[in-house]
C-alpha cells in the first residue's frame, strides 16, 4: 500500500501541502490539467524552487488575475463552494474528500462564529486560491497514487494574524476548533504556522496523527511557505513510499472513547449508537458493568480515527445522558480484507474475506446482503449465511 506521511516540521497551510506535491513527483502540467474543470475563473498555478535556511523546496502559488479575486479573495458561502466542486467534472476520489475538508472547515468557522455551517461566508476560503490548495491537495496524493495518509503532530505557534474579521490571536480560533482532540504540539515560534486551510486538510485526510508509521521511502518533498522565521525553515515535508508490511496486518492507531452510564433509559441506545456511527465512529458497543454501591450500568464505547475524534464524542454527549467520557489511543491490527461475491441458490451474496501474509484465514457474509435476501424469500438468516459459506467452499 503506498502511504504518505505530512512531517509538520514548522506547520502548514494549502499551498505548502500543494508544494510538498510538486516536490515528491507530481508534474504540474498534470496537476493544472486536473484542477481545468474549476467552474472559476481568474486563477493560475505555478511553481517555483526555493531555499528555507539552506533546505531546498518548492513554492507553490495560485496567481489571481481575475476581476473577483484580484484585490481581495470573495466571501463565499458554503452551498457555493460545493456547487463549484460537483460541477467540475472531479473524480469520486477526489471530489468527496475536498468536499470533506470544506465542510469540516465550516464547521469550525462555525463553532467560532456561532453560526450553523451552512451559514458560514468564507472570505480568504472563498477564493479561488483556497479551492485550488484544498482540491489541488487532494488531486496531488490521487496523482501520486496515495492510499493512505498520515502526520505529524500539529505545531502551534503563537503571535497575532490579520484576517477578514480583525486581528486575531495565533493560533487562529478556527485553527483551534480544528484540532481538538487531535494530538498537537507547542511551537515557539512567532507567527501564524498553521492556517485554517492546513489544519482542515490534515484532520480530514490523515488516518492517523503521530510518529510515522513503517514504510519503504520512495520520495521526498519540502513545501515551502511564504514567511521566513528566524529558528526553523518554514517547510512542510511530504514523505511518501510503500507501507512496512511486517506482520501481513495492517495497524493504525485509533481512539477508544467510553462513557459509563447508568440512569439512561434502555431504549435510547440504539438510537444513540445510531447516531455515533453517522458520526464516523468505525465501531461501537455496550457492555453490562456494575458501578459503585452494586449500581447496574452500561458501558458505551466507540472507536474512532484522530479526523473524526471531535465529532465522535460530540455525538456520545448529545446523545447519552453522561456528563464525561474517557479517551485512550491504541494500536489496531486489522487483517488485510477482500471482498468476494458467491451464487448461492437465494441470490448473489458478498463474502468478507480475512487475510494474513496473503493467506486467507476467516470470511464473514455481509449481513446486510443476507438480510434483505432473508426477508425477500421469507427464509431464515442462518440458512443465507450457511448458503454463502457452502458456496465459498465450492470455489
Amino acid at each position: 500500500m503506498r502511504i504518505a506521511y505530512l512531517d509538520l516540521m514548522c506547520g502548514v497551510s494549502g499551498d505548502m501541502t500543494l508544494g510538498a506535491l510538486l516536490d515528491a513527483g507530481v508534474r504540474l502540467d498534470d496537476l493544472r490539467q486536473a484542477l481545468s474543470g474549476l467552474p472559476i475563473q481568474g486563477w493560475s498555478l505555478e511553481a517555483e524552487k526555493v531555499k528555507k535556511r539552506g533546505i531546498a523546496g518548492t513554492k507553490a502559488q495560485v496567481a489571481l488575475v481575475g476581476p473577483d479575486d484580484q484585490h481581495a479573495p470573495r466571501a463565499r458561502p458554503l452551498t457555493e463552494i460545493e456547487q463549484i466542486i460537483r460541477a467540475a467534472g472531479l473524480h469520486d476520489d477526489v471530489r468527496e474528500p475536498s468536499l470533506a475538508i470544506f465542510r469540516r472547515i465550516a464547521e469550525a468557522e462555525g463553532r467560532v462564529h456561532g453560526v450553523p455551517p451552512a451559514e458560514v461566508h468564507f472570505h480568504e476560503l472563498g477564493g479561488a486560491d483556497a479551492i485550488v490548495d484544498i482540491v489541488g491537495t487532494v488531486t496531488g496524493f490521487r496523482l501520486l497514487g496515495v492510499e493512505q495518509v498520515h502526520a505529524s503532530p500539529i505545531p502551534l505557534s503563537h503571535g497575532l494574524v490579520e484576517c477578514a474579521h480583525g486581528t486575531f490571536p495565533v493560533p487562529a480560533p478556527a485553527v483551534l476548533e480544528l484540532v481538538k482532540g487531535v494530538p498537537t504540539r507547542p511551537l515557539d515560534v512567532e507567527g501564524e504556522t498553521v492556517t485554517p486551510t492546513g489544519a482542515g486538510i490534515v484532520t480530514t485526510l490523515a488516518q492517523s496523527i503521530g510518529l510515522m508509521p513503517p514504510m519503504s521511502i520512495q520520495n521526498v518533498g519540502y513545501g515551502a511557505g511564504t514567511a521566513d522565521f528566524a529558528k526553523l525553515p518554514n517547510l512542510l515535508r511530504l514523505i511518501v513510499g510503500e507501507a512496512a508490511d511486517q506482520t501481513g496486518a495492517h495497524q493504525d492507531r485509533v481512539h477508544l472513547i467510553q462513557a459509563n452510564i447508568d440512569d439512561m433509559s434502555p431504549e435510547m441506545y440504539e438510537l444513540a449508537l445510531e447516531r455515533v456511527f453517522a458520526a464516523g465512529a468505525l465501531d461501537a458497543w455496550l457492555t453490562p458493568i456494575q458501578m459503585k454501591k452494586g449500581r447496574p450500568a452500561m458501558q458505551f464505547s466507540a472507536l474512532a480515527h484522530d479526523g473524526e475524534l471531535a465529532q465522535v464524542a460530540a455525538a456520545v454527549f448529545a446523545n447519552t445522558t453522561t456528563f464525561g467520557i474517557r479517551v485512550g489511543q491504541m494500536t489496531r491490527t486489522c487483517l488485510e480484507r477482500e471482498w468476494i461475491e458467491v451464487e448461492t441458490e437465494y441470490g448473489k451474496v458478498r463474502v468478507k474475506q480475512g487475510k494474513l501474509e496473503g493467506q486467507p484465514l476467516t470470511y464473514a457474509p455481509e449481513y446486510e446482503d443476507c438480510q434483505k435476501l432473508a426477508r425477500m424469500l421469507n427464509v431464515p438468516l442462518k440458512s443465507i449465511y450457511a448458503a454463502a459459506l457452502r458456496a465459498l467452499a465450492k470455489g
